[in-house]
C-alpha cells in the first residue's frame, strides 16, 4: 500500500490491481442508478455563451456537435445552464417558465430537436429556493414538481447548483439527497443523470462549515448522484487560466476511492480557446481523461479551431477516459513541479501521465514498476502522437512548460519494437556567463550568446546508431556545435549535444523559439526523426533608463490570480491605487498569486516603492485580504515583506546591481486569494 497526496487517499498498485474502494458509509447508502457506466460527455452553455443563448443558438450548437464529429466521438449531451428561465422563473401555478423571448415554443420542442439529432439534453436548476437578487433560479420547495417537469420535457440530465442553496443556508447533503430522490421518482419514470454542483462553497470564496463545502461532497454524493463537482469553477466566463485548471484537478484528486462505474468526480468543464494555449488545454484534457471525469466542453464548439476539434476527438485519449474499469488516476511519488499520475485500465495496462506544471521544458521519467507493472519489456503508446515504442522499463518524455505526456503502457511480447528514444527539448543553460534558471522561460536580448544543450536518451533494449542533432533559432541567429556526436547510444544510456547560439545585436523584442531536429538509425525500423521545440524564448525589450516608474516599462509577462494585472489602477480597473487613504499615481494592481517579470539587463541599481492591500477591499471581508510580496532578481529573493494585511502597507528599497531579470511576486499568505487586491504602489527603478 502507498499513501498519496499527503495521506488523504490510499491506493494500492500491484501487478494487476489498483485498489479503489468506497467508504463504508457511502457503500451502505449506494442507491444511485448506474445511468452512465463510463463518464458522460457533452457540451454546456456556461463558459462560452454565458446566459446569452436562445432556441436557435442551441439548435445551431447541436448541429455543430454532429457536423464536426464531436457527437460521434461521444460528446452527446447538449446542456442548458443558467439563463434559460424567464425573469419571473416560476408561474403563479408553481411551474418553471422558460424565457419566452429566447424560447418562444417552450423547451419541449427544443428537446425533441436535440433528440432528433441523436443527442441528449441537459438542463440547470438550483437546490435552494429562488431568492430575487441573489440567485437566478431555484427549485427549493418544488423538487418533485420540477423533476416531473424536466422529465416531461424530455431532459436526460440535470445540473443542480447551490447558489440559492447557500443563500438559504441549507444543508447540502440533505437538500441534494431529497433532489436525487425526486429525480429517481419522476412521474415519467425517465432516467436522468444528476450532476451535483456546489462550487460556490469552495474555500476560495469564504469560510464555510465543512459540511457545506464542495470538498465534502465526496462523502455523500456517490450514493445519490452520477457526478459531483469537487471544487469551485475552473474559471470565469471567457477567461480560464491554467493555474486554475491545476487547482481544480488537485482538489478533484483527493478521493479516487469513491469513483466507480456510474459515479464520477467532476472537476468542471473543458475550456479550449478561452484563455489557455493549445499546450495547456491538451494538458487539461489529458488530466480530465485519466481522472475519469465527465468530459463536458464549455467553449462555443461552433468557433473552435480544427486543432482543438482534433484534440477533443482523439480516440486514444477518449478511450482512456471511457475505460470501463472507471478508475480515477492517482499520483505516484511526491507532489511538485513535475509529477507522475497513473490510471489502471480494464485490460491491466496503465495510462501514465508525465505532468510538467512548471514554466520551463523538462525531460520527465518514471518506471514501469513504479506504475504497477512487472517484466523486462514494455510497450509504450503515446496517446497523442500514436507512436509505439518499446522500453526496458523506463518511461520518459520531453515535456514542454505547462505540458504533459500521456502513454498507454503494457507488457511487450513478440518481436522487439522500436527503441523508446527521448530527444530532449533544447535547454538554455547559460546566457553569456550567467547560468540560466531551469524553472523559467529563457529571457535573452540582442547580442547575447547562449549555451544550449539537447540530451538524447535511449530507454530501449537495442542501441540506436549515428545520432545527430541540429538546432535552429530566430532570424539571424547563428548556431555553432560545441560537442562531437557519438557513433551510437546504447540502451539505457544518453548523450548530450551542446551548441552556442548567438543573437544579432538588433534582435527585435518579442518571443522566438529554438527547434532541435534529432535523427538516429535503428535496427529494423530505419531512420527515425524527432523534432522538439523550446518556446517561448523571450527576447527582451531594452532595459529602463533613468529614474522611472517601473509600471510604465514594458513587462515580459504578467499574471494575476483573477482577472489581469492593471497599470496605475487596482486590479479590475476603475479605481486608482490607494493604500490606507494614500493615493499613488503609478503602480501595478494584481490579485494573488501573481508574478510580474521585467528585463532590467544589469542596467539598474535600485528599486523602491510601497506594497499593500488596496483600499477597495475596505468595505468587504473580513475574510482574506492578506498577501506576501517578494522582489526576486535572477532567482534570488532580494526583498520579502512577510504577511501584509489591509491595514499595514510596507515600503521597500532594494539594490538591483547585476540583476538581469526582475520578478515581482505576490502570494496569498496561506489563506487563499479571497479579497487579495494587492498593489505595487509607485515602484520606481533607478537605472
Amino acid at each position: 500500500m502507498k499513501r498519496l497526496l499527503g495521506g488523504v487517499l490510499a491506493a494500492a498498485l500491484t501487478a494487476g490491481v489498483l485498489a479503489a474502494t468506497s467508504t463504508g458509509a457511502v457503500a451502505a447508502q449506494a442507491t444511485a442508478p448506474v445511468l452512465s457506466p463510463t463518464p458522460y460527455m457533452g457540451w454546456n452553455t456556461y463558459y462560452g455563451l454565458g446566459g446569452d443563448f436562445t432556441e436557435d443558438t442551441i439548435k445551431s450548437v447541436a448541429d455543430s456537435l454532429v457536423s464536426r464529429g464531436l457527437a460521434k466521438a461521444g460528446y452527446d449531451i447538449v446542456w442548458l445552464d443558467g439563463g434559460w428561465q424567464a425573469d419571473q422563473s416560476r408561474s403563479d401555478a408553481g411551474d418553471l417558465v422558460p424565457n419566452p423571448a429566447k424560447f418562444p415554443n417552450g423547451l419541449k420542442p427544443l428537446v425533441d430537436y436535440i433528440h432528433s439529432k441523436g443527442l441528449r439534453a441537459g438542463i440547470y436548476t438550483d437546490a435552494g429556493p429562488y431568492i430575487p437578487g441573489r440567485c437566478g433560479l431555484g427549485s427549493g420547495g418544488h423538487y418533485q414538481h420540477d423533476a416531473d417537469t424536466f422529465a416531461a420535457w424530455g431532459f436526460d440530465a440535470v445540473k443542480v447548483d447551490y447558489l440559492c442553496g447557500i443563500a438559504a443556508n441549507l444543508d447540502p447533503k440533505t437538500a441534494y439527497t431529497e433532489f436525487a430522490q425526486a429525480l429517481r421518482n419522476n412521474a415519467s419514470h425517465r432516467p436522468m443523470i444528476f450532476n451535483l454542483c456546489n462550487p460556490v462553497t469552495s474555500p476560495d470564496w469564504g469560510n464555510y462549515p465543512e459540511s457545506q463545502q464542495s470538498i465534502n461532497s465526496w462523502s455523500y454524493a456517490p450514493a445519490i448522484a452520477q457526478s459531483w463537482r469537487t471544487y469551485t469553477d475552473v474559471g470565469f466566463q471567457g477567461d480560464i487560466k491554467f493555474k486554475d485548471v491545476l487547482r481544480n484537478y488537485d482538489a478533484n484528486a483527493r478521493h479516487p476511492e469513491v469513483v466507480k462505474p456510474g459515479a464520477f468526480s467532476d472537476p468542471d468543464y473543458l475550456a479550449p480557446e478561452l484563455g489557455m494555449t493549445d499546450e495547456e488545454f491538451r494538458t487539461q484534457l489529458t488530466l480530465w481523461a485519466v481522472a475519469a471525469a465527465p468530459l463536458v466542453i464549455g467553449s462555443d464548439v461552433r468557433k473552435l479551431s480544427a486543432t482543438t476539434i482534433g484534440m477533443l476527438t482523439d480516440p486514444d485519449v477518449i478511450a482512456i477516459n471511457q475505460d470501463k474499469a472507471a478508475v480515477q488516476a492517482v499520483r505516484v511519488g511526491a507532489a511538485g513541479t513535475t509529477e507522475t499520475w497513473v490510471k489502471r485500465l480494464a485490460d491491466g495496462s496503465r495510462a501514465v501521465v508525465l505532468l510538467n506544471r512548471g514554466d520551463s521544458a523538462q525531460t520527465l521519467t518514471t518506471t514501469a514498476s513504479a506504475v504497477g507493472l512487472s517484466g523486462d519489456r514494455f510497450r509504450l503508446k503515446n496517446a497523442w502522437t500514436d507512436k509505439v515504442t518499446e522500453s526496458g522499463g523506463v518511461i520518459s518524455a520531453a515535456v514542454p512548460a505547462h505540458g504533459s505526456a500521456l502513454f498507454r503502457v503494457s507488457t511487450a511480447t513478440g518481436v522487439p519494437g522500436a527503441p523508446h528514444v527521448t530527444a530532449g527539448i533544447p535547454q538554455v543553460t547559460k546566457v553569456g556567463t550567467d547560468p540560466q534558471p531551469g524553472d523559467a522561460a529563457p529571457v535573452v536580448a540582442g547580442g547575447d550568446e547562449l549555451t544550449v544543450q539537447v540530451a538524447v536518451r535511449n530507454d530501449g533494449l537495442q542501441p540506436v546508431f549515428a545520432p545527430s542533432v541540429r538546432i535552429a533559432g530566430g532570424t539571424g541567429w547563428t548556431v555553432t556545435p560545441l560537442s562531437k556526436a557519438p557513433g551510437l547510444i546504447e540502451g539505457g544510456q544518453q548523450a548530450t549535444f551542446a551548441f552556442t547560439v548567438k543573437l544579432p545585436a538588433g534582435a527585435p523584442p518579442g518571443t522566438a523559439s529554438l527547434t532541435a531536429t534529432t535523427t538516429y538509425q535503428t535496427v529494423r525500423f530505419g531512420l527515425q526523426r524527432q523534432t522538439t521545440v523550446l518556446a517561448p524564448v523571450v527576447v527582451a525589450p531594452v532595459p529602463p533608463s533613468g529614474v522611472v516608474p517601473l509600471s510604465h516599462h514594458a513587462w515580459i509577462s504578467a499574471t494575476s490570480g483573477w482577472m489581469s494585472p492593471t497599470i496605475d489602477q487596482s486590479v479590475g480597473g476603475g479605481n486608482p491605487i490607494k493604500l490606507t487613504g494614500t493615493t499613488y499615481p503609478t503602480g501595478i494592481g494584481v490579485a494573488s498569486p501573481s508574478l510580474i517579470r521585467y528585463y532590467v539587463g544589469k542596467a539598474c541599481s535600485r528599486l523602491t516603492g510601497t506594497v499593500g492591500i488596496d483600499d477597495v477591499v475596505s468595505n468587504v471581508g473580513p475574510e482574506g485580504g492578506t498577501s506576501t510580496f517578494q522582489v526576486v532578481g535572477d532567482g534570488k529573493v532580494l526583498y520579502d515583506s512577510g504577511v501584509v494585511d489591509r491595514f499595514t502597507p510596507k515600503q521597500f528599497d532594494v539594490g538591483l546591481t547585476g540583476v538581469r531579470v526582475l520578478d515581482l511576486l505576490v502570494g496569498d499568505a496561506g489563506d487563499g486569494g479571497y479579497n487579495d487586491r494587492a498593489d505595487w504602489a509607485a515602484p520606481t527603478a533607478t537605472c
